[in-house]
């Protein structure tokens, strides 16, 4: 079975705060898009609906890495990360 990255399911403590951002942060609401697509194409791959070299595959999880980081950042300081 393929883990969800999701970032409900990643901090479910933040849920609320996701959600107020999503809404008021378009930096945030930008970047949690962006967030989901990665994790979509990574998902796909893992679960070799869509083809991929390992290279892009790894690619793909340091970019998904990295936004979760910032995305991270920004719902412990309210947006202001």
């Amino acid at each position: 079975m393929i883990e969800s990255h999701d970032l409900y399911h990643e901090f479910p403590e933040y849920q609320d705060t996701i959600r107020a951002l999503m809404l008021s942060n378009d930096d945030f609401a930008k970047m949690m898009r962006e967030y989901t697509e990665v994790d979509l194409k990574v998902a796909r791959i893992e679960q070799r609906l869509d083809p991929a070299s390992d290279l892009y595959a790894e690619e793909l999880k340091q970019l998904r890495v990295r936004l979760k980081d910032r995305l991270y950042k920004m719902l412990v300081t309210g947006g202001n990360g």
